[in-house]
């Protein structure tokens, strides 16, 4: 409804004076009142004039979102175009490489026995030309990131705290599960299922079958330690340092091996080979890698030499090897042992072998009193 206040002929607009103002505020104060009888309702408390301006909401789409994705598209690795997860390693001109993709890179210039290069600028990469890139590395742990549980956001630096102990929605698993409780489901759900779970109810002979199944994942990792430590009760022990240096073949084709320089353990000169995924003609196409080794008895022996042997990661690697002891008899006609795997975890770590410029392990020599 519109309200005015008109002036009486005549008059000036000087002459409206207190009477004008008079006027406007009963009709302000009628329009009021004809609201309150048609039902019409202010929402919300009245606006006090003495608080202070209230802050604009920060919007979540806009602007920020705008910078972090520029942010992302300047700090993503040049090979996989991802955020980082770890280490950020850059070639002399600044381009950044994950760790993995770089350990990658690497391992694929040994076997095709090229130099490494940058994939942008083709500039040479090695462990030795490039460097760490600490402040990229700080602020990619500050970008946000979405939990995969509960799809909120959260610094990249505090993402893996919340998954494995705050998140709501992050999958667990039955405290029944020794027994043989199958369930997995988020923990909102976990005081739910275990008050209903059925397994703690099961007779005596239903978990001895459950029971047994598990006694024999123990039993094999128990007779691995029961072994080392009869070996290392024999009389004749020795150990050394070895290193895998990489060579070539002579044939059309050249295939990566590695070999080690002949070494002396129990009084005996030894030698050890290893290659990548025994043999095979292209390597580098493959995903999945491995190593395999073979020991060989140098010395002339005059009666059969009975062995136990492994290797172990070095004292300054971190690649995970799990042990596994292998037996051999050695002797003037049987003097090498058969390529075996190398015991690693999988393919990022024999890549980490691959990439260095050397393989430096620990090998254990065992021999047998007949």
């Amino acid at each position: 409804m519109d309200v005015g206040v008109a002036a009486a002929p005549g008059s000036s607009s000087a002459g409206l004076g207190v009477g004008a103002v008079g006027a406007a505020v009963e009709a302000v104060a009628g329009v009021a009142a004809m609201q309150e009888d048609v039902g019409i309702r202010r929402e919300g408390p009245e606006p006090d004039p003495d608080a202070p301006p209230k802050k604009r909401v920060k919007i979540q789409e806009g602007e920020s979102g705008k910078l972090e994705e520029r942010l992302y598209s300047v700090l993503c690795c040049t090979v996989c175009l991802d955020l980082p997860k770890a280490s950020v390693y850059q070639c002399t001109n600044g381009h950044l490489m994950c760790a993995g993709c770089f350990i990658h890179l690497l391992a694929d210039s040994r076997l095709k026995e090229e130099q490494a290069t940058c994939p942008n600028c083709r500039c040479e990469i090695s462990k030795n030309l490039c460097c760490r890139n600490l402040a990229v590395e700080k602020a990619v742990s500050e970008l946000p990131t979405d939990c995969t549980f509960c799809l909120k956001q959260f610094p990249r630096s505090s993402l893996e705290r919340h998954q494995k102990e705050e998140c709501q929605d992050r999958v667990t698993q039955c405290k029944y599960k020794r027994i043989g409780c199958p369930w997995q489901g988020p923990f909102h759900e976990l005081p739910a299922h275990e008050s209903e779970c059925s397994h703690p109810t099961k007779t005596g002979t239903e978990l001895m079958g459950i029971l047994g199944e598990m006694d024999q994942g123990h039993r094999r990792d128990t007779q691995l330690y029961n072994s080392i430590f009869g070996l290392l009760c024999y009389e004749k022990i020795g150990f050394t340092e070895v290193q895998f240096r990489p060579y070539r073949t002579d044939d059309f084709i050249t295939r990566l091996y590695y070999e080690t320089p002949r070494f002396t353990v129990l009084n005996q000169t030894w030698v050890l080979k290893a290659r990548v995924n025994d043999s095979e003609r292209n390597p580098n196409l493959s995903c999945k890698r491995t190593l395999s080794f073979q020991l060989i008895l140098k010395s002339k022996v005059n009666s059969a030499l009975e062995c136990s042997f492994l290797l172990l990661k070095g004292p300054y690697d971190d690649v995970r090897i799990k042990p596994v002891i292998y037996h051999h008899s050695f002797s003037n006609d049987t003097n090498e042992t058969d390529y075996v795997p190398l015991p690693i975890s999988d393919s990022v770590e024999c890549n980490k072998l691959l990439a260095a410029k050397n393989i430096n392990l620990r090998l254990f020599i065992f021999q047998v009193q007949k």
